[in-house]
């Protein structure tokens, strides 16, 4: 049926010209990811796109150089992954332990410079990671100390705190005052309340946070690649070594373990948490 030239369509019905945009969004999204699978299987010994054969000679070869690294390599992988997963725990756990309380304070108080340190928090979100990264390497080197891999966790804890932040404050915005309210009436001080009554109901939220702050820290290659040495490198940084030397097609299959984390991870997020506290 049409009106004056126009097709007339149901409540949340795409038009034809919405799903073809659409559609072009999505493939264009995901032509990195299936291109990157695709390269993992080919068999040949350069680069070529499409492959012209195909097979699992790369994840062979991937995995034997993760279980008996080659000896002319600075860094094994399993180094790399190891610096990887101790910075990102590291980073999940402290961003979220800071998010917490600041999410809380943001929401629940008003004070002097609250604007600006709601602006101070968001800022790693806008501000160019090239320049971050030199920053930070300034100001590390001209302290008297070697931090080592610390410095990694601090750089990535300010990235991930707009993450954690956020989505704490997504989850302590929907807890109405009145909880705290009736927990002090019931006899509970305001240190058990917040303790009994509202944590468990950020639960969405600081899970969210996490997961994201995780995510960051394990795929972060920017701002590492100013900060790291030998004895840090993380796995991004692993990877980029190693196209950069060689161009190894044994990448694309290392690429491809990253992106199954990563869903792996997303996927958790979805079934812990669902839409609820999940603020990007």
């Amino acid at each position: 049926m049409s009106t004056m030239g126009f097709t007339r369509r149901l409540p949340g019905e795409l038009g034809r010209a919405t799903s073809v945009l659409a559609t072009i969004v999505l493939v264009l999204t995901a032509a990195p990811i299936i291109t990157m699978i695709v390269m993992s299987f080919g068999a040949s010994g350069t680069l070529e796109f499409p492959p012209q054969h195909f097979g699992l000679q790369w994840y062979r070869a991937a995995w034997h150089n993760f279980v008996s690294p080659d000896a002319s390599d600075v860094l094994s992988i399993g180094e790399a992954m190891k610096t990887s997963m101790i910075v990102a725990v590291s980073t999940m756990l402290i961003a979220t332990a800071v998010s917490v309380p600041a999410a809380y304070a943001l929401n629940r108080y008003e004070f002097r410079g609250k604007a600006f340190v709601e602006q101070l928090v968001a800022l790693p979100l806008v501000y160019p990671m090239v320049m971050l990264g030199l920053s930070l390497l300034l100001v590390f080197n001209a302290l008297p100390v070697e931090l080592g891999v610390v410095r990694l966790i601090i750089a990535h804890v300010i990235l991930a705190l707009p993450f954690t932040v956020k989505n704490c404050a997504a989850s302590v915005a929907s807890i109405g005052p009145e909880f705290e309210e009736a927990a002090t009436v019931m006899g509970a001080s305001p240190l058990r309340s917040l303790v009994d009554v509202i944590l468990p109901l950020m639960r969405p939220g600081i899970l969210a946070g996490m997961l994201f702050a995780f995510i960051v820290s394990f795929n972060e290659f920017t701002v590492t690649f100013f900060l790291y040495n030998i004895d840090t490198m993380t796995l991004p940084v692993w990877l980029y070594s190693r196209t950069v030397s060689s161009l190894d097609p044994t990448v694309f299959s290392f690429a491809v373990f990253i992106v199954v984390i990563d869903f792996g991870l997303i996927w958790m997020l979805e079934k812990l948490v669902g839409d609820a506290g999940v603020a990007v």
